[in-house]
């Protein structure tokens, strides 16, 4: 397993993560598997894990504290915050109120008395950048966490961020995570370009965009449904156009890869590794078995006439579909936050 530097944190993480979503009620019950997927995954030579605090309501990290005992030393951990994990008020988002609590749970959850990485789960537009820089800067001085990065920024949000942790004294995020595989290639444009530039880590996740890149589900739809088709089987309709079109990219992508001597997992799990700004690409199986199987091909290295050939499928910085909302600028979607109340129109 190849090791790489976290950007400029002075961490050295491996060039595959162990994402634990699947962890719990939303993937795997199996409290003793999970755990034996952490173990084989740091056998491999993984050292590095990532979950958040609501992937199955907090059960991931409690899962995943509880097979580092022992072992947490060897590892870097990464965790998440900004969704709620129950109702109310001030009770998710980026607020220094809500994240101070955030991480205090996330470290009861985890068994450990800091997290190495603690990155903000989804931007806030309800609050102020230097509020969230502040509150995360602070932790940090106080050892709560090493470091601190973003999930699933606009790449302006990144450049708002670091120019008001410039203009503030703030601490700047050291990491982004954006979602960035074969069929969904839109962060080329433009957040890993403001990654480079800001000397960023870059931790990708769904290389398997959500299934359709293990070669399970292809035109002939003879696999029965299981993972994430069953949990959100509108997202496999194959009478979707979307859905349509990235069967097709399938059935081009598996050729590619018998040519290259290689499966479509290890293909897609080898493709985000190749662009200089990614530093890690974070796996999350569910069972065992799907752990060995994607590390694997962890020694692939994809030569120019392989990508040449992915580029003429899908072009680079173009989405076969929409990875994730925060990409698809919600903004302009809702027309309160760009049209003027009719009042403010008539005194204009």
């Amino acid at each position: 397993m190849q090791l790489r530097p976290l950007g400029r944190t002075g961490m050295t993480v491996s060039s595959y993560a162990l994402g634990t979503m699947m962890f719990g009620a939303a993937g795997n019950p199996d409290h003793d598997e999970c755990a034996r997927i952490v173990h084989a995954a740091l056998d491999h030579g993984i050292n590095f894990i990532d979950t958040a605090d609501m992937y199955s309501g907090g059960e991931s990290e409690e899962i995943v504290g509880k097979a580092l005992r022992g072992r947490r030393d060897d590892v870097i951990l990464a965790t998440k915050g900004h969704f709620a994990l129950e109702e109310g008020p001030n009770r998710s988002g980026n607020s220094r109120r809500y994240l101070s609590r955030a991480v205090e749970a996330s470290l009861r959850r985890l068994d450990t008395d800091y997290i190495d990485l603690y990155q903000v789960h989804r931007p806030d537009r309800e609050t102020d950048l230097e509020e969230t820089l502040g509150v995360l800067t602070d932790l940090v001085r106080e050892g709560k966490i090493r470091t601190f990065g973003t999930s699933t920024f606009p790449a302006h949000e990144l450049v708002d961020a670091h120019r008001v942790a410039e203009s503030r004294g703030l601490m700047r995020p050291r990491t982004e995570q954006p979602p960035y595989n074969l069929l969904a290639r839109g962060v080329e444009r433009d957040v890993l370009t403001v990654a480079q530039r800001w000397g960023t880590a870059v931790l990708t996740w769904s290389p398997l965009a959500f299934g359709f890149l293990t070669g399970r589900y292809r035109k002939s739809g003879t696999a029965l449904p299981e993972g994430r088709a069953v949990l959100r089987p509108a997202w496999f309709d194959p009478a979707d156009p979307v859905t349509a079109r990235k069967l097709d990219v399938v059935e081009e992508l598996v050729r590619i890869a018998e040519e290259a001597g290689c499966s479509l997992p290890e293909l897609a799990t080898a493709f985000p590794l190749v662009h200089p700004a990614v530093t890690s690409v974070i796996i999350g199986p569910r069972t065992l078995p799907q752990l060995e199987a994607t590390v694997a091909g962890a020694g692939l290295r994809l030569d120019d006439a392989v990508l040449d050939r992915v580029d003429e499928i899908v072009p680079p910085g173009t989405n076969v579909y929409e990875p994730n909302g925060a990409f698809d600028a919600p903004l302009l979607a809702d027309p309160a936050p760009r049209r003027r109340q009719p009042a403010e129109r008539a005194a204009s």
